[in-house]
């Protein structure tokens, strides 16, 4: 029994020493990220990083984050943000972010309040920290522009994990339910009050394939190009208009797609006339669609649904037989 107990009392002795040294490395590391960002022209502030949860966990909460990358313009500040990891899985954490926080860019400013946003991500165990799989949930979130508009949802879930059959690609899928558009928005897209407050569904799956990993360089260095687009299923869903489209984009190493998507509009004339609302589409196209599409409705089998390819080539965009101008490029900044 005396045996027993010195090895229990060393086992403890070891993993307590274990949990300290992870916490004082977690602590530098965080801490010398910051000035790496500095050092690389970044506005990279905090009030301070503390690491808790003894024994057990590595709970970390950086106080009064304030993170702007000078190459986008895009800045963000909360009042904390928490890293959470069992000590023995350094590698899944959980993030959390505060019930209010900012983003900025050159164009606005958005103040965001949320009931919940927290994230569960899985790295590779090494120091390049792959994304292996990550699932981001969101509750309750309200969205507020400096021009007095406002936003929100009422729930979401993006979710990514790495492709089995490609190095850099990832499955990712997003549903949102209840998203409540500003009201200047929705007097431009619906003038007449006919559609509902809410869009009901937005739903997303697809497999985009990289050119590099999504890992700590995609923040700190370049943000990965995008390969192929292999859309299984976008589905969206607002009162009495229904959108659905699958199909596959390869994208040229200037950002540009090739391919087709296969789109089905439920009610396509109204989404025609919120083309136009919205300045996408020109009058005088917005009429043009309608002329050349309502025959290609009537072979669908029906005056309100649209079944029509919608084609990317030699850096211009078609939707069945009829342009509609040039391609948008796919880069991420």
């Amino acid at each position: 029994m005396r045996w027993l107990l010195m090895i229990v009392a060393a086992l403890a002795v070891l993993w307590s020493g274990y949990w300290f040294v992870g916490a004082g490395a977690q602590e530098r590391a965080l801490a010398g990220w910051f000035e790496d960002r500095r050092a690389d022209g970044w506005v990279a502030e905090h009030d301070g990083i503390a690491v808790n949860g003894f024994p057990n966990r590595f709970d970390t909460t950086i106080s009064d984050v304030v993170l702007a990358d000078p190459e986008t313009g895009v800045a963000w500040r909360a009042p904390f943000f928490q890293i959470l990891a069992l000590s023995y899985r350094p590698n899944h954490v959980i993030a959390v972010w505060p019930g209010s926080q900012s983003v900025a860019s050159p164009e606005e400013r958005i103040e965001i309040a949320a009931g919940g946003m927290r994230s569960s991500l899985v790295f590779a165990p090494d120091t390049q920290l792959a994304v292996q799989r990550a699932t981001m949930r969101l509750e309750d979130v309200r969205l507020s522009g400096e021009t007095g508009w406002e936003a929100g949802l009422d729930s979401a879930i993006l979710a990514t994990r790495q492709a089995a059959a490609l190095p850099f690609a990832h499955d990712i899928a997003f549903d949102a339910q209840a998203l409540r558009l500003s009201e200047q928005a929705r007097a431009r897209l619906d003038p007449s009050g006919m559609l509902p407050d809410e869009i009901g569904t937005l739903h997303l799956e697809m497999t985009v394939e990289f050119d590099a990993p999504w890992d700590r360089q995609a923040i700190e260095v370049a943000r990965p190009g995008i390969v192929s687009v292999d859309l299984d299923d976008l589905t969206a869903l607002w009162g009495r208009l229904e959108l659905r489209a699958a199909g596959e984009l390869e994208v040229d190493a200037a950002g540009y797609p090739e391919g087709r998507i296969t789109v089905r509009a439920r009610n396509w004339r109204e989404m025609l006339r919120i083309g136009a609302e919205v300045g996408l589409l020109t009058d005088g196209l917005a009429e043009t669609l309608e002329r050349g599409l309502s025959v290609l409705a009537g072979l669908s089998g029906g005056p309100d649904t649209l079944d029509a390819p919608l084609t990317m080539s030699n850096r211009a965009i078609f939707f069945g037989p009829i342009p509609l101008g040039p391609a948008p490029r796919l880069v991420l900044r």
